[in-house]
């Protein structure tokens, strides 16, 4: 193996673990230089700032990857079995059926 590809396997290894780093100091600036004047909170260390962002990615992040996408393909699946075996009438009254529930929009809707 030649030193071209011995610096690009080191790269890969080292450029993850070190941009996780960055974006941990950048959120502990970022809360430290804001929110204790906006919300009167503590400033915070480097390692709760590093929870927030693994907090913040299991809450609004989710998992991607072949997981996720794995899911999405089954329910797409499943879905479409569940059309197949319906019949023409039985399609028509689902899409009617959903029509109706989303015609009005959110705030629109009738309490029923």
């Amino acid at each position: 193996m030649n030193n071209k590809y011995k610096k690009s396997w080191a790269l890969l290894f080292l450029c993850p673990p070190l941009i996780l780093l960055a974006v941990a100091l950048i959120v502990m600036w970022l809360w430290n230089s804001i929110l204790p004047d906006v919300l009167s909170v503590k400033a915070i260390t480097y390692w709760q700032a590093m929870g927030i962002l693994v907090l913040s990615k299991i809450l609004f992040g989710g998992f991607h990857g072949k997981f996720g996408q794995g899911m999405r393909d089954m329910k797409e699946k499943h879905l479409k079995h569940k059309m197949e075996a319906m019949s023409p009438e039985e399609k028509e009254k689902f899409k009617e059926i959903w029509r109706q529930k989303c015609s009005g929009g959110f705030f629109n809707r009738n309490n029923e």
